[in-house]
């Protein structure tokens, strides 16, 4: 069980991980749907499926989301998520960061044509807007989120 803080009304909600990853996720104050990647998370990446991707990546609006396509046996993936983490914890809401196993998550990697890694995609309001190819400095990434805000 997760405590996550309502962006809506601010009330404390205590939820299963796997309908917070889901998306099925909703505070009982005011209905609003709870995100596992919002800042009142825990400031870590959020983690995507191909049954969560619809809800948590298409259907978000407003900051600009970077899903980082990795395996875990790839090692410029292992070198870049310390970095990934660290954006993570540091957005202050700006932007959210989110992880997506290439192996477990077939689907969603093919439909971005995800065919190295890493590969980070940038969502904005549903919308792919940037694509990063290869491990990348912290200052080159975040560069890319700038200019997605």
């Amino acid at each position: 069980m997760k405590v996550i803080e309502c962006r809506e009304c601010k009330a404390k909600n205590r939820v299963d991980e796997e309908r917070l990853q889901k998306g099925e996720a909703k505070c009982g104050r005011c209905g609003a749907r709870l995100e596992p990647g919002s800042p009142e998370a825990d400031g870590k990446p959020f983690v995507v499926t191909d049954a969560s991707f619809q809800t948590q990546i298409l259907q978000t609006t407003g900051s600009p989301v970077l899903l980082d396509c990795w395996a875990p046996w790839c090692g410029p993936c292992r070198v870049i998520a310390p970095v990934l983490d660290q954006l993570a914890a540091e957005s202050q809401g700006r932007y959210r960061i989110a992880k997506l196993n290439v192996d477990e998550n077939p689907r969603t990697a093919a439909q971005y044509q995800i065919s190295s890694i890493p590969t980070m995609l940038i969502f904005k309001n549903g919308s792919l807007i940037d694509r990063i190819i290869g491990a990348q400095s912290k200052q080159a990434i975040l560069e890319h989120l700038r200019r997605a805000a």
